[in-house]
């Protein structure tokens, strides 16, 4: 064996060695048992004082809990935070699969009798019995049906969330219910499904719903932020604009972490 597979070896072995393991919850939602991925904290132990900020993670249609880790990889990203990766159910589609074959959220309140929001209730509560969350920085990302349903947290669970961060999505029917938030919004100008237009103006309501200045400054590459013209009334609104189509782009996690990060409790 070259000293070059020994060597790889031993940092294949170091990475796997070193990576967060996760553990499945599982709670019941009205007789349905529900589930998630989650990749504790490592000073999360229950008996562990130290809290630690909390992100859900929401896939898009068509995915699920394990292929949202992967791609997303928060749990990677931000080794000091509680991350947790539910898992849809079977749901029509606003844009495809209207039969409901494949896994998905509700996309406004009321829809399958709100089974997902009360997941995310039960769930919170599950994570809140194991864990010592900070209950002021409880973060939401999700991409495509998973960032609309960060929306329909957003316009629904607003007392328990401190900032969102949704890809790829639109939420124009609860648009009405939303309160100042910060959020960071990824799109595309060239996405095939979630037309950049529709997206655009949901930028420009939240942009006035949070009471934003006209005009921003950037914050990272392709990444402009609106701050709040009352920061104590108001809310900072980042846009990232990329051409990566529908996919959740190569820079996302990071910006997120970024962002999340910068979230300081009250």
């Amino acid at each position: 064996m070259t000293h070059f597979l020994v060597a790889l070896i031993g940092l294949l072995s170091l990475a796997f060695a070193s990576a967060r393991e996760s553990i499945t919850i599982q709670v019941k939602v009205d007789g349905t048992e529900r589930s998630a991925l989650v990749f504790p904290a490592p000073s999360a132990g229950q008996k562990s004082q130290t809290k630690v900020p909390l992100v859900f993670c929401y896939h898009g249609h068509g995915g699920n809990a394990q292929q949202a880790a992967r791609s997303f990889a928060l749990h990677d990203a931000w080794p000091e935070a509680l991350v947790v990766y539910p898992q849809g159910l079977p749901t029509p589609g606003q844009l495809t699969d209207p039969e409901g074959k494949r896994n998905g959220w509700q996309s406004m309140p009321g829809n399958q009798g709100d089974r997902d929001l009360k997941f995310f209730d039960a769930l919170l509560a599950e994570l809140h019995k194991r864990y010592p969350v900070d209950a002021k920085r409880l973060f939401v990302m999700g991409h495509s049906n998973g960032g609309g349903f960060t929306y329909l947290l957003w316009a629904t669970r607003s007392k328990e969330i401190a900032a969102v961060a949704p890809c790829a999505a639109v939420g124009p029917r609860v648009v009405r219910q939303l309160t100042p938030k910060p959020c960071l919004h990824l799109a595309a100008k060239n996405d095939p499904l979630v037309l950049f237009s529709w997206q655009d103006k949901m930028m420009a309501a939240v942009k006035k719903i949070n009471d934003c200045e006209e005009n921003g400054t950037p914050w990272a590459k392709d990444a402009i932020r609106y701050e709040a013209k009352d920061k104590k009334a108001g809310a900072a609104m980042i846009q990232y604009i990329h051409d990566q189509g529908h996919r959740y782009p190569d820079q996302a996690t990071s910006l997120m972490v970024r962002f999340f990060r910068d979230i300081t409790p009250s």
